[in-house]
């Protein structure tokens, strides 16, 4: 029996805290981790041991992760050394007493660092619901074995799938030839055009759960007239793009498949425009 994805009506109150408890963690890597320029030092993978960050490393020359753990319902410290420590989500905190949790594991650790605390704190109780926690891990379990078969198919440059913890969506990146230019603090600064694909579980703009692909540059009066997939539209309200409403695909034994093809039929209608 193929796997479908499920719905996610309910998991509003759940999402909003493992949002904030993936914000909690993100500062960690923002502060130790090695830089990346496009900031994938602060992203997190999909494994099945759950979403886990880049690997950092130790005064002593060892190293830690941090994984958010949908089996265990925790925050997982693990070091080189074999140490581990788990910060439950289910147990009500506020985003600011778990981010502080986290914050003093890793100064037991021996690093200390400037924290971008504003990042993740808030001090209302958190609501969590391991159903509903786990139901969203299903989600983006199945979306990444997708994306990272559009992925395989793609020649060129590509990024990695990762999760973003500051929009808590699911995406990947590939790049186009074409490169745009622009001024940035006096400096000629260029930028590679390139396409994404990604699953947002909702923001402001659009607070139920969607699949997105949105080309950049975004040449519009070249592309909103082309028919799109599997009811995907263009969306121009407030980012420039493609949307595919999750709603569509719950429950449908064909899911992966409708995925697919929304993901390649939008890669050929945009990539002309981002080829130099």
């Amino acid at each position: 029996m193929k796997e479908t994805f499920p719905p996610l009506e309910d998991c509003q109150a759940t999402k909003e805290s493992l949002h904030l408890y993936a914000l909690a963690m993100s500062v960690v890597p923002r502060a130790h981790a090695k830089f990346h320029p496009q900031w994938w030092h602060i992203t997190l993978k999909v494994t099945p041991e759950g979403l886990v960050g880049n690997e950092i490393k130790l005064p002593d020359g060892g190293s830690f992760k941090l994984r958010m753990d949908f089996g265990k319902h925790a925050v997982v410290l693990e070091t080189s050394r074999g140490e581990s420590k788990e910060f439950g989500m289910a147990a009500g905190l506020t985003a600011t007493q778990f981010g502080d949790q986290i914050l003093a594991a890793v100064a037991d650790l021996g690093l200390e660092g400037e924290y971008e605390r504003e990042k993740f704190e808030n001090d209302e109780p958190r609501a969590y619901n391991k159903e509903q926690a786990a139901a969203f891990f299903r989600v983006v379990t199945i979306a990444d074995r997708v994306f990272k078969k559009q992925r395989e198919g793609l020649s060129g440059e590509r990024g990695p799938v990762q999760l973003w913890p500051h929009g808590f969506d699911l995406a990947f990146e590939w790049f186009g030839t074409r490169v745009e230019r622009h001024e940035e603090n006096g400096e000629m600064q260029e930028y590679p055009a390139q396409l994404n694909l990604g699953f947002s579980p909702g923001e402001s703009s659009h607070p139920a759960p969607y699949f997105y692909s949105n080309p950049w540059p975004f040449e519009g009066d070249q592309l909103t007239d082309k028919q799109l997939p599997h009811g995907a539209r263009w969306f121009t309200e407030s980012w420039q793009g493609t949307l595919l409403e999750y709603s569509n695909l719950v429950g449908d034994p064909e899911a992966e498949q409708k995925l697919l093809e929304y993901a390649q039929g939008v890669y050929e209608i945009t990539s002309p425009t981002l080829m130099a």
